[in-house]
């Protein structure tokens, strides 16, 4: 193996030697949302027409797991390993910036879809959604993985201890996963939150994966892919200047 797979190997590996820390528990969570969201709300909430509330909420518990774990990935592997001091064995191989990147959004990109499949798999028993487009769920599976992995990486780097990364994560990634649609359509939102929706990124994620689904949506899936696909080169290039200067790992 080339040096990148071998990273990318290890970092498959740290998470799946504790499968159930970091694949089982994240789908037994989803498990717990849709059946207390599905049991109180169906038959009270209307969205899509004749789309029945559960099956409406199956994607978006997907799209969650997907992003909330492929950011816990690479986010928890890098914290982890500045706080232990193995780092520098990593710092000690000839592997360029760019190695680094793919094997850490690699692997939160895989376990971001393995948590995913796992959600859809126990999830889609309660609410069979359809499958529309599937091109379009996978598209936005792996565009929104990439993303969260990129934007984990840049969290890793920025934080020095556990404290920090946990804030990072509850004040901005948990809250913006929340509030972009996952549990409700935005236009049973007032004017002025249904605006303030369309200013988070995650929504157009959630968004667009779910059109892959029932072929209708509260934004354009071609408006989403170009939203997400611009925050992900954008996150990208951050994620790479900064591993290429060394931020906070070479000192």
């Amino acid at each position: 193996m080339t040096g990148w797979q071998t990273l990318f190997y290890k970092e498959i590996l740290r998470f799946w030697k504790v499968a159930f820390q970091t694949v089982i528990a994240p789908i037994v969570t989803a498990l717990l949302y849709m059946l207390i969201f599905g049991h109180v709300l169906e038959g009270r909430v209307t969205v899509y027409g004749s789309i029945s509330y559960t099956a409406f909420l199956v994607p978006g518990l997907v799209m969650m797991s997907v992003l909330q774990n492929a950011f816990a990935n690479s986010s928890s592997s890098l914290i982890q390993s500045k706080m232990m001091g193995n780092l520098v064995f990593l710092l000690l191989t000839p592997l360029s910036h760019r190695a680094w990147f793919v094997a850490y959004v690699g692997s939160s990109m895989v376990r971001g879809l393995v948590v995913g499949a796992g959600v859809l798999a126990v999830t889609a028993w309660f609410g069979r959604p359809s499958w529309v487009a599937p091109q379009w769920i996978v598209l936005f599976a792996v565009l929104g993985a990439g993303l969260l992995g990129a934007l984990g990486l840049i969290g890793g780097l920025w934080a020095e201890k556990f404290d920090q990364m946990a804030a990072f994560q509850n004040f901005l990634i948990m809250p913006m996963t929340f509030l972009s649609g996952v549990f409700y359509s935005i236009h049973s939102l007032p004017e002025f939150w249904q605006r303030v929706s369309h200013l988070n990124p995650f929504f157009y994620m959630i968004d667009g994966f779910r059109y892959g689904f029932f072929g209708v949506s509260d934004a354009s899936p071609w408006l989403s892919l170009s939203i997400v696909a611009t925050a992900f080169a954008g996150v990208s290039a951050i994620a790479l200047h900064l591993l290429r200067i060394g931020y906070k790992i070479r000192h």
